[in-house]
């Protein structure tokens, strides 16, 4: 697999979402095995995948004091130096997995790609968006859908 936007369009097209993310997660260089665990612990709706403004999603992962998920600033500085230099269309990066929240749309996997697109220029990134009930999905999905999403 190549865990592309474009495979990820291709398996939800298909209605096979939740298995390509499962696949990502679990497999590669992508590899997140305790998301795809959590993911797995309750039903999931899903999104996408969309492309977003950079700047409508919240990262939970990174250096700064508030994060979720602290990392050092060093190794930050060069995980995300390095996956910039390497992107030429952010459509070959595999979606960030985002939770739907009623305050945020958070980052629950491609923190650093995020980043990476930020420091290359990039206003955008695609995304799949994880909802905890099918009435969020629904209305979300009609807000997106109505901003042009």
């Amino acid at each position: 697999m190549e865990f592309s936007v474009k495979e990820a369009q291709a398996y939800a097209r298909d209605g096979r979402i939740e298995e390509w993310i499962h696949c990502y997660l679990m497999t590669g260089n992508w590899q997140n095995a305790g998301l795809s665990s959590g993911l797995k612990k309750q039903t999931r709706y899903w999104a996408g995948p969309f492309e977003i403004a950079l700047t409508d999603l919240s990262r939970c992962c990174g250096p700064e004091e508030q994060m979720e998920h602290r990392v050092d600033l060093s190794l930050w500085k060069i995980k995300t130096t390095e996956l910039a230099a390497g992107i030429h269309h952010p459509e070959e990066l595999p979606p960030c997995i985002v939770q739907y929240l009623p305050h945020a749309l958070s980052i629950r996997d491609g923190n650093h790609r995020h980043e990476a697109l930020r420091l290359k220029g990039f206003p955008t990134c695609w995304v799949l968006i994880c909802y905890d009930s099918e009435q969020d999905r629904t209305t979300h999905g009609a807000q997106l859908l109505g901003a042009g999403i």
